[in-house]
């Protein structure tokens, strides 16, 4: 694992400081990238902050 992370970039100090969680978000696939219209729909019906342009 720690040849695995290296091979990422990731030196040693900062791997062995790594939760089990992060490591598996770092070395699982992941699925297909959310297309651009769907995010750009959530980002308007869900955002983060409250601002004037949505309430």
């Amino acid at each position: 694992m720690l040849r695995a992370a290296a091979l990422m970039g990731i030196v040693p100090a900062q791997f062995w400081k790594l939760s089990l969680r992060e490591w598996r978000a770092l070395t699982t696939p992941s699925g297909p990238a959310l297309p651009r219209k769907e995010f750009d729909l959530m980002m308007k019906t869900r955002p983060d902050e409250r601002t004037e342009a949505n309430g």
